[in-house]
Order: C-alpha cells, then sequence, then structure tokens
C-alpha cells in the first residue's frame, strides 16, 4: 500500500506570509511609479462602477491607479434554512460535533467584520490591465452561554476577536470589445489565504469554565487556501446621464490545507446616474450562491453553530445605493471618493446560521 504524503507537512519551513508581503508591496510600488496618461474613465465619477463591485474597468495602455478600500458588515441573530429561530429552539438542537454536550450550547448573539483592502492597477497594452490587492481583515463576535444539561441556565455571555492578514490577490483584466457606447472584459486572479486558520481565544463553556481553544471557522481569518477568479463585466452608456453595467464571478478553490470556504458565484447588476461630471449616483441588486464549507479541521468541536462546516453558504440577495464623487485632494489628476450602502432583501442560507444585516463600503483611488 502507497504512503499518504500530506504536501503541507512535507514541504521545507518558510514563513510565506513575510515573502508574499513584501511581494505586494514591490508590486505596488512599481505600479505606483509608472507614468499615466488622461483618460475618460479617471474624469467623471461615473467613469467606475460602484465602489462595492470589484474588478469593474480595464485602462488603456501606460495608466495605472492605487485604491484603498474599508468595508464593514454585521450580523444579529440567527436564521434557519432563511427563517427566524430562537435561542429556545436553537438550544433543542443535537450538537453533530459530539455528545458531551448533547445539544448546542453556545449562541452567537452579534458578528461584525472589517476589511481594509489595498489595490493596483497598470495597463501595459490597452487589451490588458493588471491587478494586485492584499486584505487585511478583522473580526468581532459576541456569544451567550447556556448550562449543558438540566435547566439549560443562562451562565453568560462573552466576546471572541480576531484580526490580520488575509490573503493576497494577482489578476488580469482582458479587453474582449470596446464599442462607443458599450465595452465587455474578462477577468482571471489568483487569490491565496496567507492568514492564521487557527487562532484562538477564551471562551465561556457550558461547564462555567473560561477556556481557551481555536475559534470556529467563521471566525478565522484565512482558510490556508488557494482560489481562482474567473468574471465578465459588461458596461452600457444608456444615454448622456445614465450607465448600466452587469457582472458575474465564480470562485473557486483548486488546493486547500484541511478546509476551504465554499466556492462562490456572484452576480451584480447597476445603474448609474451621472449628476455630474464630478459626482455619479447609482443602485446596485447583488445576488450571491456560496456551497458549504469543504474540508474540517478535526480541532473544531464546540458546541456551537459555527463549529459545524454544513452551517456556511447560501443564497443572499442585496440592494445597494452608492454614491461616487470627484475631488481635488493631492497634487496630480483627481481624487475619487466613493461610498456604497447595502441591506439584504432575501436570505436563503444553509441550515442554521447569524442572520445579515448591511454593509457598508468606503473607496478612495488615485491615478498618477
Amino acid at each position: 500500500m502507497k504512503k499518504k504524503i500530506n504536501i503541507y507537512n512535507s514541504l521545507p519551513p518558510i514563513n510565506l506570509k513575510k515573502k508574499s508581503v513584501k511581494f505586494l508591496i514591490l508590486i505596488l510600488i512599481f505600479l505606483m511609479n509608472v507614468a499615466v496618461a488622461d483618460s475618460d474613465i479617471d474624469s467623471r465619477a461615473i467613469g467606475h462602477a460602484p465602489i462595492g463591485v470589484s474588478a469593474d474597468h480595464y485602462h488603456k495602455k501606460g495608466e495605472s491607479m492605487i485604491s484603498i478600500r474599508h468595508g464593514y458588515m454585521n450580523m444579529s441573530g440567527n436564521i434557519f434554512n432563511g427563517s427566524s429561530i430562537t435561542n429556545t429552539e436553537i438550544l433543542m438542537m443535537p450538537n453533530p460535533l459530539s455528545n458531551m454536550p448533547a445539544n448546542l450550547s453556545v449562541i452567537p448573539k452579534d458578528m461584525s467584520m472589517q476589511m481594509s483592502m489595498i489595490g493596483a492597477m497598470y495597463a501595459p497594452s490597452d487589451n490588458i490591465t493588471l491587478m494586485a490587492m492584499g486584505m487585511f481583515v478583522s473580526k468581532d463576535m459576541n456569544l451567550n452561554t447556556y448550562q449543558a444539561m438540566m435547566n439549560r441556565n443562562f451562565l453568560g455571555s462573552f466576546n471572541t476577536s480576531t484580526k490580520g492578514i488575509s490573503d493576497l490577490s494577482l489578476g488580469v483584466l482582458y479587453r474582449i470589445r470596446e464599442e462607443e457606447n458599450s465595452r465587455l472584459h474578462g477577468e482571471i486572479t489568483f487569490q491565496h489565504s496567507i492568514g492564521e486558520d487557527d487562532m484562538k481565544d477564551i471562551v465561556l463553556t457550558p461547564m462555567d469554565t473560561n477556556t481557551e481553544m481555536i475559534l470556529p471557522y467563521g471566525m478565522q481569518i484565512s482558510d490556508k487556501s488557494s482560489k481562482i477568479v474567473v468574471g465578465f463585466t459588461y458596461l452600457r452608456d444608456i444615454n448622456s446621464k445614465f450607465k448600466w453595467g452587469n457582472q458575474v464571478r465564480r470562485k473557486f478553490s483548486v488546493a486547500k490545507k484541511d478546509w476551504a470556504f465554499g466556492n462562490q458565484t456572484e452576480l451584480n447588476t447597476w445603474v448609474q446616474y451621472e449628476v455630474s461630471q464630478l459626482l455619479s449616483l447609482s443602485t446596485r441588486i447583488q445576488w450571491t450562491q456560496q456551497s458549504k464549507i469543504s474540508g474540517s479541521d478535526t480541532n473544531i468541536s464546540a458546541p456551537v453553530q459555527t463549529a459545524n462546516t454544513e452551517n456556511y453558504g447560501g443564497k443572499d440577495t442585496y440592494i445597494g445605493f452608492g454614491i461616487n464623487y470627484l475631488a481635488h485632494l493631492l497634487p496630480g489628476k483627481k481624487d475619487r471618493l466613493a461610498l456604497e450602502f447595502l441591506t439584504p432583501i432575501n436570505q436563503n442560507k444553509n441550515n442554521l446560521q447569524m442572520k445579515s444585516k448591511s454593509q457598508v463600503m468606503l473607496g478612495y483611488q488615485k491615478s498618477f
């Protein structure tokens, strides 16, 4: 019988995080120092999609841009297969990971996540635009703990938090077709998750003790996987004031360590209105479908819904409202400031999960 080899254990130890960060910094420095030319995309606020849409535009030969985006999202309460569920009902559900305790005994109350992204784009030709991006993530969750047996009395609340560099991405946009009033381009991006996937914190157990343990999947900032993103974006000028955009993106894992967040399909459609050359407004519909977590970590086995890989993924629909504004803040070309607010209009999540609330994205973009 052939011996099974764990490729991750057979590799020599290297500090991938430090090497990857240094590599991204070098790319960003290179892109920031490339001379660029003016373009219509950079001279009108409506030239870019809502700030929450990624890889929405390409550049002409010699143009480059850097961007800084910061996102915030929160969740509160719980739903089961899309319908609201009470804490009492959750406490009656079996614990599928262990018989000690036999039922779920820790219930998430609310969660917030913040994402800071720095990226750069550079076009070596009219048909190709290169992209690079790094992401820093912080997560915070409040939970309630109940007695494991007997009366299932409320024992208290506790908080867990994690933060760190999540992943790095390198991508290419390819211009497929460009006409006077429309444009179509494709995307392929390689994303590698470099953050920790075994972060710990102190939790209040159903035995009324405080114990340090590896946090569930949703609180980890990384899954140590490599993913490919493939997408297409179509933009069309409806008239001199309105622009219509559509985008489809598919993200899927090509390699993982022990587990990976599920493959995801995202559809976006939006309409923008040009108030003036410096100001545009937008509304967007976003639909996402994500599969459950693949694989598992045997060290994650707490009596809480977030420790179960079946309780991830599903279908969500959001509506968003945004604003793009051009201003002169720094020397050179105009600075692009953007804001978008999204709220869910339909949630059909797999099994037992927290209920999504609002999302906010702020952005700053600068061409040199």
